[in-house]
């Protein structure tokens, strides 16, 4: 035998040589990573999911998709953790289509009505160069998922997100589906994203394919939100990436350079480069008078700019006077084509050698009378901020407008003082003209509180702008328009949403730059040109928080930027604590005064009223709740039998009725019923009769000095017939029972009944 046929035995390389397999049991769905991938794909959108369930490929498994539909709300997370937990039991992958439709059912891209995220699939190629292509061109993304798969490479295949400051909806949506085209196109990533019923992964789930379970993973999460029109420009500026993108159809024509070449790339006299000297120069004109003219740079800074490119990229430069000209002539256009040009307001602020700066001694030895609140106890001082959130639907504009009018008038409001009428400008951007009368008719306020804020209470409808320089120098003129003789006191924005500019880098509300240029930038140098001590009342929208982090700390709820409650120096949160019961808490923080506790408050005969907090439960509230409801179930299931029992020709006393229906209709025993019918007859839900209505009625006389107990509304069925006029049938006659004595609330005395057709509770109520 020759050495080449001998099988050499090593126990090590015989018994520990297979490759090493990955662990099914050690990958398992991640219920928090499912509901990060919601908050972005779904938090502000409505109506149904669709969610779909394949069996991935390789695992030598078929199996049919399963498909279901669960509802854009609170309770989404929840339900696609579990359907993920049994997709991973099955082998099945867990796709959605990102954007929600009208009902259960709908898939197809016609159907998808709303989208607020915008995603691309890099599944191929040069994957970490493309992620870094996206990022210099796009802006960091709100998330980064790896989705399972790999590349031969070994590059892990990536799911980019940014999400939307709002839903994209009709026009919106299929922008923001030619988008993700656009951008698919020109990274080399997956084009079918063109339609907007495309399924994609959901993190948190897990992948399956060729027998490889993965976790579909979310590599980073950033909490930044982009404007659908501002991520356009950037689309239509970011270049095809070289040897893996392509140009988009229509995006530029032939022999138009892109932006980022044009201004990186210098162009000789004579076109001896990819294009002239004048091809350059107009590109990077236009690019800085668009910047000008969005409010991204002053005319001055815009200027510097064009001759910066000029010193830098054209070779020779052009003169001054052809360089002017030229851009005067694309201004021109420019202004024909989008509008007036938005001009910067004059803050007025101090300069840094202004800066005023006081001793310990001065500070302590400076007894002046301090300045009067614009809203009392130190809601709204002056120059102050007021930030009021609120989930949507929970009332938030009822009562901000409620509480406005009231200042307007010069009258408390929820405890909430004003010194005198307040002159009030509101400037919301949601409901239109027509339907905001409608509304302020349909608000129950007292009519002297109407009759004095008629004059003093101003407000917009709805407004299709951003607080931009151009917007702020239109409200500045409305304010001054509304209040000529004296200067406003209360300037509200509702929402920040809809009016949110982020500044030149055009970020979104969860942005901290983006916030902190809105507030400074926008906010305050608005402010500052009206009134410097005037109050502005920021309305805001939360998100989505369970109740216990609500209780927690209510002002978390914020959404966007954490510099929003780090900047305001009030902050008022609105929300419900049991989603059963209409009462609503509002929350209080203040910086320049000392700490107010909560207001319960609550819709009295449609006008906002504070509830005692001292009726509130404050421990075991589900389960105090529960007693309530099982209580009133009891009450309501006695009086129908009571009178489904007369209709059969029964009436009972008070000890014979709970005798007989012991442990019936689940009421519970003998002497707990008689305790609800006491409880019954105290509040005039039940009353009694005796006497001698009780000869007129047919009954038994009764030992009880109650008598017979009775409802509103009872007949009792008799001894005596009558005929039917339109049938001709006799039927037993049937005849009202109303009440001869009623308990009395106070000492559960027996009263007379003053007029036994009138039923009268006990809480005032009649019928």
């Amino acid at each position: 035998m020759s050495d080449d046929n001998i099988i050499h035995f090593s126990p090590w390389q015989d018994f520990n040589d297979a490759p090493s397999i990955e662990d099914p049991f050690d990958v398992e769905p991640d219920p928090s990573q499912i509901e990060t991938f919601v908050d972005v794909v779904f938090g502000y959108c409505e109506g149904q999911i669709p969610v779909r369930g394949f069996v991935d490929m390789g695992q030598g498994k078929e199996g049919r998709p399963h498909n279901i539909w669960i509802d854009a709300d609170t309770t989404a997370p929840g339900k696609l953790a579990t359907f993920a937990n049994w997709a991973s039991r099955e082998g099945a992958a867990v796709y959605v289509i990102p954007g929600t439709v009208t009902a259960a059912g709908q898939a197809k891209s016609a159907d998808v009505l709303q989208m607020q995220a915008l995603v691309v699939d890099l599944d191929a190629g040069d994957i970490p160069a493309k992620l870094d292509h996206l990022l210099h061109h796009l802006g960091q993304p709100t998330l980064i998922i790896e989705s399972g798969g790999r590349t031969s490479e070994g590059a892990n295949k990536l799911h980019v997100w940014w999400r939307m400051t709002e839903p994209a909806e009709g026009p919106a949506l299929a922008e923001l589906c030619r988008l993700r085209g656009e951008i698919a196109l020109k990274v080399g990533g997956d084009t079918h994203f063109r339609s907007a019923h495309q399924p994609i992964r959901v993190a948190g789930s897990v992948y399956h394919k060729h027998g490889h379970q993965r976790l579909v993973q979310i590599r980073e999460h950033h909490g930044i939100e982009v404007d659908l029109d501002d991520f356009a420009e950037r689309v239509a500026e970011m270049p095809p990436i070289p040897g893996a993108g392509m140009a988009s159809t229509g995006t530029a024509a032939p022999g138009k350079p892109s932006l980022d070449a044009v201004l990186t790339t210098p162009v000789r006299q004579g076109d001896q480069d990819d294009w002239s000297r004048f091809a350059g120069a107009s590109a990077a004109i236009g690019h800085f008078l668009r910047m000008v003219h969005d409010g991204r740079m002053s005319p001055d800074e815009g200027w510097e700019a064009i001759r910066g490119y000029n010193a830098a990229a054209l070779r020779p430069s052009w003169p001054e006077d052809r360089l002017k000209a030229e851009s005067e002539r694309l201004w021109t256009r420019h202004i024909e084509k989008n509008g007036p040009p938005l001009i910067r307001l004059n803050s007025g602020l101090p300069g840094p050698q202004e800066m005023p700066a006081f001793t310990l001694g001065a500070l302590l030895d400076d007894d002046s009378t301090m300045p009067e609140d614009i809203i009392a106890p130190r809601v709204l001082t002056p120059g102050g901020l007021l930030v009021l959130g609120g989930a949507p639907k929970v009332g938030k504009s009822d009562l901000l407008i409620s509480w406005l009018v009231h200042m307007a008038a010069g009258v408390p409001f929820l405890g909430f003082i004003p010194p005198r009428p307040l002159r009030i400008f509101y400037l919301q951007a949601e409901i239109q003209y027509h339907y905001l009368r409608e509304r302020l008719k349909q608000i129950a306020l007292p009519p002297q509180v109407l009759a004095a804020a008629r004059d003093t209470f101003v407000a917009t409808p709805k407004l299709k702008m951003l607080l931009d320089t151009e917007g702020s120098v239109r409200v500045a003129g409305a304010i001054q328009a509304a209040f000529p003789d004296a200067p406003v006191d209360i300037i509200c924005i509702d929402p920040i949403r809809n009016l949110f500019d982020g500044g030149p880098d055009g970020g979104g509300e969860n942005d901290n730059t983006a916030m902190m240029f809105f507030l400074k930038e926008r906010v305050e140098v608005l402010r500052d040109h009206i009134d410097p001590d005037c109050g502005v009342i920021l309305v805001h929208h939360t998100k989505k928080l369970s109740k216990q982090q609500v209780k927690d700390d209510p002002f978390l709820a914020l959404s966007g930027a954490s510099a929003l409650r780090g900047f305001y120096t009030s902050g008022l949160i609105l929300h419900r604590p049991d989603e059963d019961c209409s009462q609503r808490k509002l929350e209080i923080e203040l910086r320049n005064g000392p700490a107010l506790p909560p207001k319960v408050i609550d819709k009295v005969g449609g006008q906002w009223v504070e509830i005692n907090p001292m009726n509130e439960r404050l421990v075991r509230q589900d389960v105090g709740a529960k007693h309530d409801a099982e209580r009133a179930r009891k009450g309501d299931v006695i009086l129908q039998m009571i009178a489904e029992q007369a209709t059969r020709g029964k009436m009972f006393t008070l000890t014979q009725f709970a005798a007989k229906f012991e442990n019936k209709g689940s009421l519970g025993g003998k002497t707990s019923i008689a305790d609800r019918l006491h409880v019954l007859a105290t509040k005039g839900h039940v009353k009694f009769v005796r006497g001698k209505k009780l000869d007129k009625l047919g009954l038994k006389p009764t030992k009880s000095k109650f008598g017979y107990i009775c409802v509103q509304g009872m007949c009792l069925k008799t001894d005596a017939e009558v005929m039917d006029v339109v049938t001709g049938e006799v039927v037993p006659e049937v005849v009202g029972v109303f009440p001869t004595d009623y308990m009395c609330a106070e000492s559960g005395a027996l009263l007379p009944v003053e007029n036994p057709e009138i039923w009268v509770d006990q809480d005032g109520g009649s019928e």
